[in-house]
């Protein structure tokens, strides 16, 4: 696996016959971000996954919309993704674990997470509705499957009480985006070191 980079960035240009999608992301940002993916509810999201997350994102998707969000959902979660990894190289130093519970309003969602390089999703969320919106409730799970196998993380998410939908999906993306941070850190007693005994991850 590579080295990490001195600035920890990266941007990862991918294009299929269904999608084109741009992404750069810096892990060490501020949560600034610039997203255009052609889906309302999904960019609100994705908003709240970079500013929670303090990682910088410029995110330019687009799809074949007219056959419905699924494509770009998924492809963007690839991209974002690969792009995390890239900016992590070997993961030397950093926190690797974290886990949280988030409140908003009515609803609290867990999310842990092991930067381990060994991608898995586990996913304890039920939706009461098929739509938000327009938005399909089923991609949000979508959407954090191809974050996990393309960052190379394992992560859990768990909705362990929610009445509105809007919130179940919200309180996913951002408690995800916490746990993201804190894994994601330097530690400095870590002195540099990959953070497992195999020496590698």
């Amino acid at each position: 696996m590579a080295e990490m980079t001195a600035e920890r960035r990266a941007t990862i240009s991918r294009k299929t016959n269904e999608t084109q999608v741009s992404v750069t992301v810096n892990i060490d940002g501020t949560g600034a971000n610039r997203i255009s993916t052609g889906v309302g509810f999904f960019d609100h999201m994705l908003d709240q996954l970079s500013r929670h997350s303090l990682i910088d994102m410029d995110i330019e998707a687009k799809g074949d919309l007219y056959v419905d969000d699924h494509h770009t959902v998924e492809d963007t979660g690839i991209a974002i993704g690969l792009a995390i990894a890239k900016a992590l190289g070997d993961r030397r130093g950093i926190a690797r674990y974290a886990s949280l519970d988030l409140a908003m309003d009515e609803t609290m969602t867990r999310a842990a997470i092991d930067v381990s390089g060994r991608p898995f999703l586990v996913w304890n969320v039920a939706f009461t509705a098929p739509k938000i919106g327009t938005f399909d409730t089923e991609l949000v799970r979508e959407f954090f499957q191809a974050l996990a196998m393309n960052a190379g993380i394992t992560l859990h998410i768990q909705n362990i009480y929610g009445a509105n939908n809007h919130h179940v999906a919200e309180t996913c993306f951002k408690s995800v985006a916490r746990v993201l941070r804190a894994a994601t850190e330097i530690d400095p007693r870590q002195a540099g070191r990959i953070p497992s005994t195999k020496g590698t991850l």
